[in-house]
């Protein structure tokens, strides 16, 4: 064993909720404040990708059908997932990340781990 003392992780969960939505009211600013469901058109065979908290206060939640989702939330803007762009955004916030954090471990496209273990900075 050497002398160097190990770092004790500190792991952070950066948990990017509802990051569908967000990247899409970075693309279009008048869907702030909108009820928003990622994941195709109501009524069509699918399920609801990601949606906006105004949305979910109407009983929609991610995983549901969009006819179900269009039988709750009828005047919702519904909207197609773009996949490449999310991604795009994704690898935006990886690089912010690894400006603060050495190791990033990426969980999902909206989820990752970062570990701050012997970083320091001053606040």
């Amino acid at each position: 064993m050497s002398g160097r003392l190990m770092s004790v992780p500190r792991i952070c969960c950066l948990d990017l909720d509802t990051f569908f939505v967000s990247v899409e009211r970075v693309l279009d600013p008048s869907l702030e404040g909108k009820p928003v469901v990622v994941g195709g058109r109501p009524g069509t065979r699918g399920v609801v990708t990601a949606c906006s908290y105004e949305v979910r206060a109407l009983g929609v939640r991610s995983g549901m059908s969009l006819a179900e989702a269009g039988r709750l939330a009828p005047d919702a803007v519904y909207l197609p997932v773009r996949g490449d762009t999310y991604g795009e955004y994704a690898a935006q916030v990886r690089k912010i990340a690894g400006r603060y954090s050495p190791v990033i471990q990426v969980a999902s496209i909206d989820e990752l781990y970062m570990d701050f273990a012997g970083c320091e900075r001053s606040c």
